[in-house]
């Protein structure tokens, strides 16, 4: 039988990602999670900057990061600048401070086209999960397992749901921009 349910979760995790890769832009503001995505090759693997130091915001400006091991300072120091976060790390002994430049302009209309097409990234992971639900009940439709009427009915709700995630990206992008454009 077809299990709309399990379509409709795959969306609900693509916007789930979506969410975290908005959380990490920078937005004038210090956040933690704007270091999130942030990997530093330590110890022979990819690890989270939050894996090798603790990350505290003591103002609204400035994000800390008390790095744990010494011999790692350096390493998180060029993860971070290789990153597109456009942040200059200053490091005093295993504290490493990110002063928060304020955005101008042009940084606010280049994380706007980004917020964009991150939208449109994860529209499109939701469209695939559509058209893999629409196949699967094409399939259903030809083994015979349901009628031509249950496949429609289906159809229809697959497209309710996809609509409907479809509407929270379009929501998500729209109150990150409003947030970045506010000064």
């Amino acid at each position: 039988m077809f299990d709309e349910k399990s379509h409709s979760l795959k969306m609900d995790k693509a916007i789930e990602v979506f969410s975290k890769e908005l959380s990490s832009l920078r937005t004038g503001r210090a956040n933690a999670a704007m270091l999130d995505l942030i990997k530093v090759d330590v110890y022979g693997q990819q690890m989270p900057i939050n894996q090798v130091g603790s990350i505290t915001t003591p103002e609204p400006r400035m994000i800390n990061i008390q790095v744990w091991d010494q011999n790692n300072v350096t390493l998180v120091d060029a993860a971070i600048k290789k990153s597109e976060l456009g942040l200059n790390p200053q490091i005093d002994g295993q504290l490493i401070r990110l002063p928060i430049p304020e955005l101008n302009e042009e940084r606010r209309t280049e994380l706007k086209k980004l917020i964009k097409s991150m939208g449109e990234k994860c529209k499109i992971s939701i469209r695939n999960i559509r058209r893999d639900a629409n196949e699967e009940l094409k399939k259903l439709l030809k083994s015979k397992e349901i009628g031509e009427d249950e496949e429609k009915s289906f159809e229809k709700n697959v497209q309710n749901i996809t609509d409907k995630h479809i509407e929270v990206v379009d929501n998500k992008v729209a109150s990150k921009e409003k947030e970045i454009m506010t000064i």
